[in-house]
C-alpha cells in the first residue's frame, strides 16, 4: 500500500520594518496557500510617535494589521529605534534565525534599514535564498558611483520580486539576469476598499456637506503627507493658475486636500492669501479615508522622485477613481494609460497641470468612465 505523503510546505520568512496596512494583506494571502509556511520578522512596533514620523501627527492605525498570519518582533537594539531611517532597525538576532530555523528563504523589503542587509548577510553565510522586494525604480537619475553600489549589492541576492515596470528596469540595469525577476505588484486591499466605497456610495452628498464641497463641484482630490516629495504646493499653483485664467470655475472646482505634516501650514496660507477653494480635512485614519474617496471626482498625485511607487493611486482605483500623476511617480507606467485611467503631466509644469484640471472638470462624465475601467 502506497502512503499517501503530502509534501512538507515552503518555509518563508519576509522581514520589514513594522506592520504597514499596505503589506499585511499581501501576508494573510501567502499564508492562506497550503504550500506555504510564513513567518513575518518585524524589526519593531511603533509607538504613536514613532509611526506618526513624518505624518505630522502621532497615531496608530485603526485597523487590525496583525491577525492572519504568524509573525514575530526581533530585538531591536537601535539607540534610537525608527522606522524612518537607516539605523533605526538593528536586529542582530535575524542571524541565529537563519542559521538555526531551517527556512527554505527569505524575502526582505528592499535594503533601507540595517535589519536588511543583516539578513541579507547571514543568508549568504548560511546558504539560504534571499530575495528582495524593493521599491527602487529607473526614473530617478543616479550618479555613476550609486550605480556601482547598487550593482555590487544586487549581486548578492538569489532573486527579484519586480513592484512594477520601472523598478524592473531598475534591476535590469544594474545586473539582475531577466531569468531572477518575478513580478510581485504593488497592491492594496482592493477588496476592502471596494466594499466600503460602495457602502458609503449613497452618502455622497452628505459626506461632502462635512467639508462645504457642494454636490455639484467637480472635486480633486489630495491625499498624502504635507511633505517635500508630494509636492502639495505644485497643486496649488496648478490650482491657483486656474482660477487667474477661468475665474468661472472658481463656482465649479473643489479641492479636498487629506493628511498632516511640515508643509500644511504654508499650504493653508497660500490657499488663504488667494482665497481658494480648497478643505482641509487633516489626517485621516484607515477606517475614514474611504469617505474621501467617494467625496472626490479625480485624484492628483504631483510628487518627485522619491515616489517610489504612489500606493494612494491603487486606492483610489480601486473606488473607481482616475489620478492625474506627474511623471516622476514611480507608478504611472503601470496604472495609467492616458485617456483611460488618468492622465501624467510633468513634474513641475504648473501649467500643464492647470490645463489637465480643467480637462478634467469641464468632462465629468468621460471622467465617470475612466474610473471604471
Amino acid at each position: 500500500m502506497l502512503l499517501d505523503i503530502k509534501p512538507m510546505p515552503y518555509r518563508l520568512g519576509i522581514l520589514t520594518t513594522h506592520p504597514i496596512q499596505y503589506q499585511v494583506p499581501w501576508f494573510r494571502k501567502l499564508s492562506a496557500l497550503p504550500e506555504i509556511d510564513l513567518t513575518v520578522f518585524y524589526c519593531m512596533i511603533p509607538d504613536e510617535r514613532q509611526q506618526g514620523e513624518g505624518f505630522g501627527i502621532n497615531f496608530k492605525w485603526d485597523i487590525p494589521l496583525l491577525d492572519g498570519y504568524k509573525y514575530e518582533v526581533l530585538e531591536n537594539v537601535s539607540k534610537q529605534p525608527s522606522v524612518a531611517n537607516y539605523w533605526g532597525c538593528d536586529t542582530p538576532g535575524i542571524k541565529n534565525i537563519v542559521k538555526n530555523r531551517e527556512f527554505d528563504a527569505f524575502i526582505v523589503n528592499g535594503w533601507i534599514v540595517k535589519s536588511c542587509i543583516q539578513l541579507l548577510r547571514a543568508c549568504r553565510q548560511y546558504g539560504v535564498p534571499c530575495i528582495v522586494r524593493g521599491e527602487s525604480n529607473a526614473i530617478r537619475p543616479r550618479t555613476w558611483w550609486k550605480g556601482q553600489i547598487h550593482k555590487r549589492l544586487l549581486a548578492k541576492y538569489s532573486a527579484f520580486l519586480n513592484i512594477g515596470k520601472s523598478n524592473r528596469e531598475f534591476y535590469l540595469q544594474n545586473g539582475a539576469a531577466d531569468e531572477k525577476i518575478f513580478f510581485a505588484p504593488y497592491c492594496v486591499d482592493n477588496e476592502r476598499f471596494e466594499l466600503e466605497y460602495d457602502a458609503l456610495l449613497q452618502e455622497r452628498d452628505s459626506i461632502r456637506a462635512q467639508w462645504a464641497i457642494s454636490s455639484t463641484d467637480f472635486t480633486f482630490l489630495f491625499c498624502a503627507k504635507f511633505i517635500d516629495k508630494k509636492r502639495p504646493l505644485d497643486l496649488l499653483n496648478a490650482l491657483s493658475i486656474v482660477f487667474g485664467k477661468n475665474g468661472h470655475w472658481s463656482k465649479r472646482i473643489h479641492l479636498l486636500m487629506v493628511g498632516d505634516g511640515k508643509q500644511k501650514i504654508e499650504c493653508e496660507e497660500f490657499v488663504g492669501q488667494r482665497k481658494l477653494p480648497v478643505t482641509f480635512t487633516g489626517f485621516m485614519n484607515q477606517s475614514e479615508i474611504v469617505q474621501t474617496y467617494v467625496a472626490s471626482d479625480c485624484l492628483v498625485l504631483p510628487s518627485d522622485y522619491g515616489e517610489t511607487w504612489g500606493l494612494v493611486v491603487n486606492e483610489a482605483m480601486a473606488c473607481g477613481l482616475p489620478a492625474i500623476v506627474s511623471n516622476r511617480v514611480g507608478c504611472h507606467k503601470d496604472l495609467i494609460c492616458s485617456g483611460q485611467t488618468g492622465e501624467i503631466f510633468p513634474f513641475g509644469d504648473y501649467e500643464m497641470l492647470a490645463d489637465l484640471l480643467v480637462l478634467f472638470a469641464s468632462k465629468p462624465a468621460h471622467v465617470r468612465s475612466m474610473g471604471k475601467r
